[in-house]
Order: structure tokens, then sequence, then C-alpha cells
């Protein structure tokens, strides 16, 4: 194994802390990837990384090469890109909210890829935090506000919101004409917060002002499917962006409350490591989604 080969390797080592699952990412057998790191060690005379039965991470030194091999191989794939008809390729793992992506991204993915044949992606959902390194992901579409972290986000739109409860909440407990009205009168279904380790209030714009409003719930979920669920069964209100809403309320599943006190907008943004040059891949994929999701948030605006 060449030097940049072996660079490659030690370095998926490091990320996933294992050298079983950097063997799986790489396609390698893993002692091939245990030689590789073996011999880089014995060539630079350091050691590396400190190995026991359940962990692997790096040294001192071991850390200090992981930064430095990131920008070898980056300024590798970028010169290689550079020559004309060079199109980026390999595998690209991307993290999304799995309604997101099946709106925004999953309907123009086979043009994308027919651009780009060489790129392969891996699409893992969820909302919660992930350890983009640790855990080999390139990079997170997440919708809602951003906590502090170490890595660059990147803001491709937002998705605007609103309010809505089934037909046979509405016939039980009335529509409410002002978000004054629903204290003592109404419930929720209240959505557990994974980022924010709490629940989320009902929001709304109140005179060109935010209100934030609790209500009594009988049913706490942490999921977008299920929370919509519950709505339609007449479990409490609920807010969802207006691409799934407007969906469910021409199917006459749910009734909208309140659209003159909508919710604030929700942000939605690319997150990639801070410490990481972005591949040519990566690059290429953050462009298309971020023109993907204002040609067709334009198209639900326009609806």
């Amino acid at each position: 194994m060449d030097r940049i080969d072996a660079m490659r390797v030690f370095s998926r080592v490091v990320e996933r802390r294992s050298f079983t699952l950097a063997a799986e990412d790489l396609g390698l057998p893993r002692s091939t990837v245990t030689d590789a790191v073996k011999q880089l060690e014995a060539r630079l005379g350091v050691q590396l990384l400190q190995r026991t039965t359940r962990h692997v991470s790096p040294t001192l030194d071991g850390e200090a090469y992981y930064q430095r091999c990131l920008s070898i191989l980056a300024d590798i794939e970028d010169a290689e890109g550079a020559f004309a008809g060079a199109k980026p390729k390999g595998l690209l793992r991307v993290d999304v909210h799995g309604t997101l992506g099946r709106h925004f991204l999953l309907p123009s993915l086979p043009a994308f890829l027919e651009t780009y044949p060489d790129i392969e992606i891996y699409i893992s959902e969820g909302d919660r935090y992930v350890d983009l390194v640790r855990e080999g992901i390139d990079c997170v579409l997440r919708a809602g506000s951003l906590l502090d972290s170490d890595m660059v986000a990147r803001r491709v739109g937002t998705l605007e919101e609103m309010t809505l409860a089934s037909p046979g909440y509405i016939a039980a407990h009335g529509l409410p004409r002002h978000p004054d009205d629903l204290p003592g009168r109404h419930r929720m279904v209240a959505f557990h917060s994974t980022a924010t380790g709490g629940h989320l209030p009902l929001e709304f714009i109140v005179d060109g002002k935010v209100r934030n409003i609790m209500l009594p719930s009988t049913v706490l979920v942490n999921g977008a499917e299920t929370y919509h669920a519950a709505a339609k069964l007449g479990l409490g209100l609920i807010q969802i962006p207006r691409y799934r809403g407007d969906i469910a309320v021409q199917a006459g599943e749910l009734v909208e409350v309140l659209p003159d006190y909508p919710p604030t907008s929700t942000p939605v943004s690319l997150l990639y490591p801070r410490n990481r040059q972005l591949s040519p891949r990566v690059r290429v994929f953050i462009d298309w989604v971020a023109k993907e999701f204002a040609v067709r948030n334009a198209e639900v605006q326009r609806a």
C-alpha cells in the first residue's frame, strides 16, 4: 500500500475509532487496515494510535498527523479534480431528517447521480445530534435553530410553518380565533426536542412579536411522523412545515388553525466539520442541495 492510501486508511480509523468500521467503510479486510497502520507507525517511528480491546483513539502525535493527512488528501482531490472532464467520485455519507430528504432531495437525486455517476451516496435518517467525524458522516441536513458546535453551517433556506388540528378535534374543542383562546380550552401534542432536551411550546406571531404558549398534553413524542399521526387522531394541536401540512389539509385529514398568527419560519442548514477541508464530492452535493431546496421551497410558497 502506498503512502497516500495509508493516509486514507489511517484517517478513517481515527474518524471511526475502529479498525473494523474503517475496514468496512473502505471495503478492505480488517487485517489490511491493521497492517497499514502498523507499517505507517514503523516508518514514522512514533505511535499514532492508542489501542484497547474496545476503543481506538489517536495519540498526540496521531492527532497532529491526522490533521496533516486531511490537508494533504484534500489537496490531492482538488488537484485531480482540476483537470478538464474530471468529476468528483467516491462514497458520500449524509444524514438527513427523513421527511426533508424525501420531499426536497430524493425527487431529483437520480439527476444528480446521472451528472456525477461515480459518486455513491449513503443516506441515514434522524434528527438527533450527530458526531460527523466519529460516525464517518460528511454532512448533515437539519431544520431548526442550531446549537453551538464545531461544525460549519450553511443556511439553504427556511420552512414556512403552520398550526393544525384534526376535524374531530375542532368539533370537540372549537376553532380558536386568537392565541388567547387556547389556554384552558385546548391541548397540544407535545414534541420532545432531542436537541434542547425539552418540550417545544406552540409559537405564534402576535402584533409582530413571538408568543410561546405551552398547553396541556396527554401525548409526548420525539418523532415527526408520530407527531403528525397523533394530530390526525385528534390528540391535540401541532405545528409543522407548510410543505407537509398543506397536503394533509387538502386530503381533509387536518385543518389549519389560527392562520393569521403563524409560527416563525424554521431555518434549514447543511452542516459539515469545521476542521475538515471539503472534498469535491461534498462541495458539489452541498451546492446541489441548496439549489434543490430553493426550487422546491418556492414551489410550496406558490401553491
